[in-house]
């Protein structure tokens, strides 16, 4: 073989050879971006999982006391005829904080509660109603359909819209959904719709903003109180043990001597302008 022929076959091999490499730096490319992709796919599982377990950790499945509304607009959840610690506790459905709260001691609120260890009075109020759209809105529009519920589906309903709380500043708590949370909970009635669709309940809203903002001076939610004293957020609210510990440690009163079984607050005053939550 010539030398002129010898350096072509080198060349011929040398070309073959680079042109392997690069198919198989190729096949590496390939199978790295595969693996990034399913080991993305992968925590996203994991992610999701999570998310929904920790959910179905919060959901609570015991007992819940019975729930009475009371003449002030609030809710009381508690054992009938006892006499424990009350906690009374105004919120708005569109407050973050509050589903926090919710989410981290709600299971708690409702143990001691089932067990006549505290009496419970909920003030959901419309706090947001001087903010933009979708929060002033949203926030009106949940607070109208938990006046619209009755007593005694009351306080899974409320459990129900803090579980479907949309992000602050988005929309949400339309009516078809306001109603389609109360078909599963089974009081989807004609009278129910209506009364969501046509906020039937505005003026007894408008009555507990009042009591909530003029008579118990609440700027932000949420505020709670035990016996009549605030409770701080972060180092009790937020922290289960800490707050059953505050619970179980205060003095037994009267749950409220404005107990009512009618089925909305007594007055239509006009709301105060609310204030921003703290």
């Amino acid at each position: 073989m010539s030398k002129a022929a010898r350096q072509r076959s080198a060349r011929e091999r040398l070309a073959e050879e680079r042109k392997r490499q690069a198919q198989k730096q190729q096949r590496m490319r390939a199978l790295t971006i595969a693996i990034s992709a399913l080991a993305i796919v992968a925590l996203a599982v994991i992610v999701t999982v999570y998310v929904v377990n920790k959910k179905d950790k919060n959901t609570y499945t015991g007992a819940i006391a019975p729930a009475t509304r009371l003449a002030d607009g609030g809710v009381l959840m508690g054992k009938p005829g006892i006499k424990a610690p009350k906690l009374e506790m105004f919120e708005d459905f569109q407050c973050p904080i509050c589903h926090e709260m919710e989410s981290t001691s709600g299971n708690t609120v409702k143990k001691l509660a089932a067990e006549g260890k505290v009496n419970v009075v909920y003030y959901p109020f419309w706090l947001f109603q001087q903010r933009e759209e979708p929060i002033r809105g949203n926030s009106q529009r949940a607070a109208n359909a938990a006046l619209c519920a009755p007593a005694d589906k009351w306080v899974q309903y409320h459990d129900m819209i803090y579980k479907n709380q949309p992000a602050e500043g988005s929309n949400g708590f339309s009516n078809k959904d306001l109603i389609g949370w109360a078909k599963k909970l089974g009081f989807d009635t004609p009278t129910f719709e209506q009364c969501v669709k046509g906020l039937q309940k505005q003026s007894q809203l408008e009555a507990v903003t009042k009591y909530a903002e003029q008579t118990r001076n609440v700027t932000g939610t949420p505020t709670v109180y035990l016996n009549g004293q605030s409770l701080d957020l972060t180092n009790v609210l937020l922290k289960p043990s800490a707050l059953e510990k505050a619970v179980l440690a205060a003095k037994p009163v009267d749950a409220t001597p404005s107990a009512s079984p009618s089925t909305t607050p007594s007055g239509s005053a006009s709301a105060s302008p609310s204030k921003p939550a703290q």
